[in-house]
């Protein structure tokens, strides 16, 4: 049963009368709901973004500690049957497309294995013809040795085939829902299965029932309003957690990147925006995962440290082979922070922060 988000024009309706003494009184509260949410998501906390970075970061320390996960992406494949205007591997783009044989996709986890990553996400276009629940279990059983957590960012799957994943070790699931404005969503999904809103929105729910002990939402910026984009995240994330609450969640904000078939965002996401839309999110749940990936620049994740995010990517490469070959050809997106594992590490501890590599354990797995 997908979650009920209201339309975009009610959530804006929501937003618009926010006053100064709103954010003022979200501030203070320990627990917040939608309306609270909607106040400082709204263009009157603007001015109050320093106490907002600051509540933030209390709350941010108080929940998590000093420490920051570190993971990478593993690409498996590029081929995709879906025409979503934003997205590099969208059907019809003339990049050279790959599917990584299991020895491959082996032999690419296991370089991040020597580099220090105990956490990755196996990443895929949507083709299932092309790279199905057999492959994705196959490779699965070849690394969940090796690796802390195992987590897919794939094509939307049932519940049973995500029941087969979770069997198999596969611990997290994340999907996106791209836009929750479904107006713009049916502008830019143009074919594929991709098109299909209330089975994509349904996705979290059939992994939440197959059991998974982390499943990640998003959207991604740069389609639509962020302010209501933010405003679905909030009710998205408390809509699952009632209805999972043994289940941990996290919170991804992509913003648009350059990729094959050179689509222009619709509308603009500033960094400012960013952090706002981050900052509140903390505030209105606590406990719930932010990831900053490497599609933002150095200097903006460094800032953000601390602040709200608690999981960085890192060295990532998102074509499939890249690590291997060092190429970039046929890649999903330009990557916005280059540096490796090492050096991200390396600045979240000269911060007084504790990278870590590994804090799970699938032993832990009652």
């Amino acid at each position: 049963m997908p979650p009920s988000i209201p339309q975009f024009s009610q959530l804006r309706q929501w937003l618009a009368p926010a006053t100064g003494d709103d954010v003022r009184a979200a501030l203070t509260r320990k627990r917040l709901d939608i309306h609270d949410l909607a106040a400082l998501l709204s263009p009157a906390a603007e001015q109050f973004l320093p106490e907002m970075a600051a509540r933030s970061r209390e709350i941010t320390i108080q929940r998590f500690g000093r420490t920051t996960q570190i993971y990478a992406p593993l690409y498996l494949s590029n081929f995709c049957i879906n025409r979503c205007a934003y997205c590099g591997f969208a059907a019809g783009n003339p990049i050279p497309r790959r599917k990584l044989t299991l020895d491959e996709a082996e032999a690419e986890a296991m370089i991040l294995y020597e580099r220090g990553f105990r956490h990755i996400l196996l990443v895929s276009g949507e083709a299932p013809k092309t790279l199905g629940v057999d492959y994705l279990e196959a490779i699965t059983l070849r690394l969940r040795d090796k690796f802390a957590a195992l987590s897919i960012e794939v094509q939307p799957l049932d519940e049973d085939e995500y029941d087969r994943l979770f069997k198999a070790g596969i611990t997290a699931v994340a999907v996106y829902q791209e836009t929750y404005d479904r107006r713009v969503y049916d502008r830019v999904h143009l074919a594929g299965k991709k098109c299909d809103y209330d089975y994509r929105i349904d996705t979290p729910d059939r992994a939440g029932a197959a059991g998974y002990r982390e499943i990640g939402i998003g959207a991604l910026l740069g389609l639509a309003d962020w302010r209501a984009e933010g405003l679905a995240l909030g009710l998205h994330l408390q809509w699952l957690r009632k209805r999972f609450w043994q289940t941990s969640f996290t919170v991804s904000f992509p913003r648009l990147r350059p990729a094959a078939g050179a689509f222009e965002p619709l509308v603009t996401v500033s960094e400012k925006n960013l952090s706002q839309l981050m900052f509140s999110l903390r505030l209105f749940d606590p406990d719930v995962g932010l990831i900053l990936s490497t599609r933002e620049e150095a200097r903006f994740r460094d800032g953000m440290l601390g602040l709200a995010p608690t999981r960085y990517s890192a060295g990532s490469c998102t074509a499939p082979g890249g690590y291997t070959s060092g190429e970039h050809d046929g890649e999903q997106f330009s990557i916005g922070d280059l540096r490796t594992m090492n050096e991200v590490c390396a600045m979240v501890a000269a911060k007084g922060f504790d990278p870590v590599c590994k804090d799970w354990d699938r032993e832990f797995q009652v």
